[in-house]
């Protein structure tokens, strides 16, 4: 790592960043809209942009609003594991537009080498074309994976059409459990994002392995078709998808279990909707449980979609933005009283730079129902995996 630092200025499409020696914090100009704002930004950077003696470049791009508060921007690096498959590829590619972000190791095993190092030359290609400077790392080595902010972990079988995530589980978990076990030695600090499926069991797994705090270790869960139900909501409503605020709990499967008290349209429950009566809800549920394997199907995998919902997620825990998100997280008793513990599932938490906080929700006694079949499904899984695991 570097230790010198400079002063120097950046324009990016006409906003101006200033960088100097200290971290300060970021204040914003005047302006009268989108293009006469300005916004002033102080972040450590090593001297030169890295490039020629290989120090670590900070990231030059950052973006203003009209109404920018004055904030602190930290950049982190993050770990992708499972870089040479598809999710793993096209999520480390969303993650870098992401301003916090100052580094990313691409992880592959033994053997790989070559691919990950092609990754590696086109993403800066593509990094030149899009005038950023990140740097990217790829290793074989998952000690290389210390001082990473947030580890992503895709590595694993993927699933094959007409089969079930669970089908998947013992699999994956004996390639889970010794990296999430390495990850909590060497980046206790973490936070580690899972990925892999059946991604409940798999979060779980990651969890007791890597022997990290409850918060630093969750899953992708639910949020991907949350953002599935949204979509089919607001065009069946005929609505901008932001108007709609809706989320999937439960497993991420079969046993999903969609929050239609929790579901609004413009701010107004749909419930309260006279069009509500008319919406086809078994079958929209029965789109976002087949929406993955349909996509398998059709072209081998899914990968945009889990990548940009991947994506969000670290930006939300690298912002330290507090968004309520649905991921696969450690529950207590959060809904309604539920204690079970020993299970991750999908529930609405509380996302920053800490993790992954489940917030306590009340439901319709008919979604209670339906949320304890899922969460006993999971348990009774995840009890058979963790103990063929330690056999």
């Amino acid at each position: 790592m570097c230790s010198d630092c400079e002063t120097s200025s950046h324009e990016v499409d006409g906003q101006v960043s200033i960088f100097r020696r200290e971290w300060r914090p970021v204040t914003a100009g005047t302006g009268s809209g989108p293009e006469g704002s300005r916004l002033t930004v102080d972040i450590r950077r090593p001297w030169g942009n890295g490039a020629e003696d290989e120090c670590f470049g900070e990231r030059s791009n950052v973006q203003s609003t009209d109404d920018a508060s004055p904030f602190t921007i930290t950049m982190s690096k993050v770990t992708i594991i499972g870089a040479t498959g598809n999710v793993g590829m096209f999520a480390s590619y969303a993650i870098s537009a992401n301003p916090h972000v100052r580094e990313i190791l691409l992880y592959g095993r033994e053997g790989r080498e070559t691919l990950l190092r092609g990754i590696a030359q086109d993403f800066v290609d593509s990094f030149a074309a899009r005038g950023i400077d990140l740097k990217v790392n790829w290793t074989t080595n998952l000690k290389d994976a210390a001082g990473s902010d947030v580890v992503v972990i895709t590595a694993g079988v993927p699933r094959i059409p007409g089969q079930d995530r669970l089908d998947l589980a013992l699999g994956n978990a004996k390639i889970i459990a010794p990296l999430a076990q390495t990850v909590g030695v060497i980046a206790p600090e973490t936070k580690i994002l899972v990925v892999t499926n059946p991604v409940d069991l798999m979060t779980c797994v990651a969890l007791k392995k890597s022997g990290l705090k409850p918060n630093q270790v969750f899953g992708l869960g639910t949020h991907l078709d949350s953002m599935r139900l949204k979509s089919l909501i607001a065009t069946y409503f005929k609505v901008h998808v932001s108007e709609v605020h809706t989320r999937i709990i439960g497993e991420h499967g079969d046993s999903m279990v969609p929050l239609w008290s929790a579901t609004t349209i413009g701010g107004i429950r749909i419930s309260n909707l006279p069009a509500f009566a008319h919406l086809p809800v078994k079958e929209i549920i029965e789109s976002v449980k087949c929406s993955g394997n349909l996509i398998i199907k059709d072209k081998g995998s899914t990968v945009y979609g889990p990548g940009e919902a991947i994506a969000s997620l670290v930006k939300t825990v690298l912002g330290d933005e507090n968004r309520i998100l649905t991921v696969s997280a450690y529950i207590q008793s959060e809904v309604h009283g539920i204690g079970e513990g020993d299970v991750c599932i999908g529930v609405p938490a509380r996302i920053n730079r800490n993790g992954a906080f489940p917030i306590t929700i009340r439901i319709d006694e008919s979604e209670v129902i339906a949320f304890r079949e899922s969460i006993e499904k999971i348990r009774t899984s995840t009890r058979k995996v963790l103990a063929n695991l330690d056999v």
